[in-house]
């Protein structure tokens, strides 16, 4: 192979030759000149990311505006956070964040007496790269089973602690990235108690591209080997299964799932655990609730004894129906909610004796708002009038709906919109109030500013939503700017996932300091329902790239900005949304951030998490499916000689899910592509170690913001002093 030289459109040496390597994919000649950037330990890509380093620092060092930027940010964050209560008889848990710590931490409170910390990441790590991944305590309270990843690897280790005493008194239990918890009720007799959790395979059972996957079903007694631990499910299925667990609060029934990495469908199988033709918990026996068929179902077993099925099948926007556990087949489902015009996203039940009649809680979105009905619980229609309606705090979205495990007619719920941090609020079913439960346990001053939803045509005609937010001062009375300010777009456009109004500390920055801030609702989220998820996936991407590309004309055309103000911005499948902006569209944009990307579409499936992605995406070991691949793939379509947008490049050494491998292959192929002076519009990489691609601490969050809005304030020409 032979490098040929390449010309740097940063300053520094020319690291990056370009080499001669060319696949050959079903026939079709595939270029790959930057290769060699695969391998982090390649001594040529140690040198290329020193560079990087250097060409960045440098950059960075000369915008003094930045720390107050990053002052500001942090002066947002420091609200803190609280969560939801979680009850288990007499002790409330809940997460909760002070306004100067730098991670969130468990807190227990037995009755009325006073609250205690269970588990700190930063007491065990000062350094703040150990991560809370997840937590659920035990039927009776008495045990707290809790799951750390350190550096950013989100490789999750499994513990429990004794509540009462906040030893550990079982695990470290490792490869459980992932793993839901789903305990068993303490049981006369039975000598350890136990819980259902999933685990990987061993390493050394594994080929070394393979130990990310092959993910089983484990039952695990306390104060035993977890070598021992019971393989209940997962046996001879696809090696990127994911799998969920639930257990009755009896105990009496499991609830097993399986969806074949992110695909929009799986299965569900439900097994009684006091069956006699079975074998107990520890060899269940399972009756299929829905499988082989293309839809999204979850399922669990009511106090009132009754199969309740969330489900999407035959009902894109969703749909409750209920079933008998004895015959859980889709032949005997029979709905208790039908499909609505708005997205049926939660349900829960108040059943206590205080209450007239056990009442079904039913959360809902349309167009990325939430709302609330009540419904009967045994029939499933909605109360009339007022009562039929929950009265929400504002226009924004809420979290889950929770209840007391064991009933009643009390629910909690989260609430957020862009200038209100989540507020735990509880609904009283006995009198319909909502009254305010837990509040952030900061105080922070929001800038006066206003959110508006516009809608705007794609390429084919659909409608696509707009959330825009901008500084009061900067509108008229009809919400109009007006003049263009320096604006970001930011985008995600995949796997189903909605984009709704929340509380954002970097977007309230941006806008306070006079900046337009911009959310496009694309296809392949999920805000309109699944059907808009899949108008966005597989051989139909290309449809999310056309809905942000006329967000950004809609942008101009409405007045908010200019094409010279304009910064897009995306991380993960965002960052490939925002690398196909740049490479489709360049002369739309003005800079574009683009953090922990996917941006070669033809080799994703090779490294990270990729290979649970192919149902989003399609594999390249299809020809059909590689051509719909290269037809976008942004690292295959760097035009030599274009005049390239300002990019910056986030990458995080410690990310397991997205290899950094994408952006510094792009970031090398558009310096040398590119025709823009590099001193106005350079090509960047901002690199961190000891962080991954989700979780991180207050101030590695705080310290990226800084980096991100002012390389687009300064492309922008938006001031920061």
């Amino acid at each position: 192979m032979d490098a040929q030289p390449s010309r740097s459109a940063g300053p520094g040496p020319e690291l990056a030759p370009r080499l001669d390597v060319v696949d050959d994919l079903h026939g079709t000649p595939v270029a790959d000149p930057y290769r060699w950037l695969e391998d982090r330990d390649d001594p040529r890509t140690r040198a290329w990311s020193r560079w990087q380093d250097e060409a960045w620092s440098r950059w960075a060092g000369g915008h003094p505006g930045a720390a107050r930027l990053e002052e500001r940010v942090r002066e947002l964050m420091s609200t803190g956070s609280v969560g939801a209560p979680v009850h288990r008889g007499e002790r409330v848990f809940r997460g909760r964040r002070d306004p100067a710590a730098e991670h969130a931490v468990v807190q227990v409170r037995d009755g009325d007496g006073p609250v205690r910390v269970l588990v700190d990441p930063a007491a065990l790590d000062p350094g703040g790269t150990t991560t809370l991944d997840a937590w659920r305590p035990s039927v009776e309270g008495d045990l707290l089973a809790y799951q750390l990843s350190e550096g950013g690897s989100e490789e999750s280790v499994l513990r429990v602690l004794d509540v009462t005493s906040g030893e550990v008194v079982d695990g470290p239990v490792d490869r459980a990235r992932y793993s839901p918890v789903a305990w068993l009720p303490a049981r006369e007799g039975v000598e350890h108690r136990e819980f259902y959790y999933v685990r990987r395979l061993p390493p050394e059972q594994l080929p070394e591209d393979e130990r990310q996957y092959h993910r089983r079903v484990y039952l695990h007694r306390l104060g035993t080997d977890p070598a021992t631990d019971v393989e209940v499910f997962g046996a001879g299925m696809s090696k990127t299964n994911y799998y969920g667990a639930w257990t009755s609060r009896d105990g009496r029934w499991l609830v097993v799932s399986a969806s074949d990495g992110t695909a929009p469908r799986n299965d569900v199988w439900i097994a009684d655990l006091t069956d006699p033709a079975g074998g107990g918990a520890a060899a269940p026996r399972f009756t299929p609730v829905v499988t082989g068929l293309d839809a999204q179902t979850s399922a669990w077993v009511g106090r009132d004894g009754r199969l309740y099925v969330l489900t999407d099948l035959d009902a894109p926007r969703g749909r409750l129906a209920v079933a008998d556990p004895a015959a859980p087949g889709v032949e005997h489902w029979r709905d208790l909610v039908p499909q609505g015009e708005a997205l049926l996203d939660d349900v829960a039940v108040l059943d206590g004796p205080q209450l007239e009649r056990p009442l079904l809680v039913v959360g809902w979105t349309e167009h990325a708002i939430s709302s609330v009905s009540l419904h009967d619980l045994a029939s499933g229609a909605r109360l009339e009038g007022a009562r039929g309606r929950l009265e929400l705090p504002g226009t924004g979205s809420i979290g889950g709906l929770v209840t007391r495990p064991e009933g009643g007619h009390e629910l909690w719920f989260g609430y957020t919109d862009t200038t209100t941090p989540t507020h735990v609020w509880r609904f009283d079913a006995r009198t319909h109030d909502v009254v305010l439960d837990a509040r952030p346990p900061g105080a922070v001053e929001v800038p006066a500013v206003v959110s508006r939803l516009l809608e705007y045509p794609s390429a084919d005609g659909t409608t696509v939503r707009l959330q825009v937010t901008a500084r009061r001062d900067l509108l008229d009375a009809d919400g109009r700017p007006l003049a263009p300010a320096p604006t970001v777009l930011y985008g995600y456009g995949g796997f189903g996932i909605s984009l709704s109004p929340h509380y954002a500390p970097d977007a309230l920055a941006w806008v306070e300091a006079g900046g337009v801030y911009a959310v496009a609702n694309l296809r392949g989220g999920g805000e309109e329902g699944e059907d808009w998820h899949r108008a966005g996936m597989r051989e139909h991407k290309q449809n999310v790239f056309d809905d942000f590309h006329a967000a950004a004309r809609s942008l101009v055309a409405e007045g908010f900005t200019t094409h010279e103000q304009l910064a897009v911005h995306g991380g993960s499948n965002g960052g490939l949304l925002v690398g196909a902006a740049l490479t489709q569209q360049p002369q739309l944009y003005a800079a574009v951030v683009c953090s922990a990307p996917l941006l070669d579409m033809v080799r994703y499936e090779l490294h990270g998490l990729g290979a649970t992605w192919s149902d989003e995406y399609g594999t390249a070991a299809d020809p059909t499916e590689l051509g719909w691949l290269l037809s976008y793939s942004p690292y295959h379509h760097v035009v030599e000689g274009t005049a390239y947008p300002a990019v910056l490049f986030t990458v995080f050494d410690a990310d397991s899910r997205v290899d950094p491998l994408h952006a510094r292959k792009m970031c090398a192929a558009l310096q040398h592509a590119t025709s823009s002076d590099p001193g106005r519009r350079p090509v960047l990489l901002r690199r961190e170690e000891d962080v991954g691609h989700g979780a991180r601490s207050v101030s590695r969050s705080a310290g990226l913001v800084r980096d991100t809005l002012a390389f687009a304030a300064w492309a922008t020409g938006l001031p920061l002093l």
